[in-house]
């Protein structure tokens, strides 16, 4: 499953160089986590960001947000963003920062 590289780059451009920052194919897509925990990745030309249960249904109100289900189990505090939603670098920059702040909250991998 091809993945957009452009939306990997742009991740990776406002991520730079971040300590304890790895990339790992996952979900049939790449996944950028913290220390072991993912953090935001890409699934086809989707954005997937962590998020945790608690702040999922604030999530989904957010436009081209919907609930990460890619197996038919949806997994609550994990959404996919559509690439359309993502066209300004200050909207991709907050789902990063609240996927990198999700992942600081767990213990290292």
């Amino acid at each position: 499953m091809a993945i957009d590289e452009g939306l990997a780059q742009r991740i990776r451009e406002q991520l730079g160089e971040v300590p304890g920052l790895t990339e790992k194919r996952m979900f049939g897509g790449l996944a950028f986590l913290m220390n072991g925990n993912m953090a935001v990745g890409v699934h086809n030309d989707e954005l997937i960001v962590r998020i945790g249960p608690d702040d999922t249904d604030a999530a989904l109100a957010r436009p081209g947000v919907r609930l990460f289900d890619i197996t038919g189990r949806p997994m609550r505090g994990w959404v996919l963003v559509d690439s359309s939603a993502l066209t300004e670098d200050a909207t991709l920059r907050d789902w990063i920062d609240r996927g990198r702040s999700f992942a600081a909250t767990l213990p290292p991998k």
